[in-house]
């Protein structure tokens, strides 16, 4: 099964941004509402979701114009951290806070603005 785990990377506007995979499907279940200026600011961003992500009070279950649901992380300044995909249901959208809840705190974080280097 493959681990859950954070991935920061650079937007097409440049901004650093994260989103969390969950483990065995590696399907995106958070990703960060604004875009960060630097790479510090958006770990940062990951280390204060790991902090708020296991307290049921910082989630705002939320329902789209569509009819789907999706859910708001935030910090305890009431600050939004991160921003779920759409649920059709309310269930899944239990389901994805679970997933939050279970795999942010101890998910790494693979940075993909690293350029690797062939030598």
């Amino acid at each position: 099964m493959r681990e859950s785990k954070f991935q920061l990377y650079k937007d097409t506007a440049g901004e650093f941004r994260f989103r969390l995979l969950s483990r065995g499907n590696l399907e995106n279940i958070l990703h960060s509402t604004e875009g960060y200026s630097s790479k510090q600011m958006c770990q940062w961003g990951i280390e204060s979701v790991k902090r708020n992500c296991r307290i049921d009070s910082r989630y705002q279950r939320k329902q789209a114009s569509n009819g789907q649901y999706y859910f708001v992380l935030t910090a305890a300044n009431g600050e939004q951290l991160g921003r779920s995909e759409y649920y059709t249901t309310k269930a899944a959208m239990e389901n994805g806070i679970a997933a939050v809840k279970r795999d942010a705190p101890g998910a790494p974080v693979e940075d993909l603005t690293l350029v690797k280097s062939r030598y």
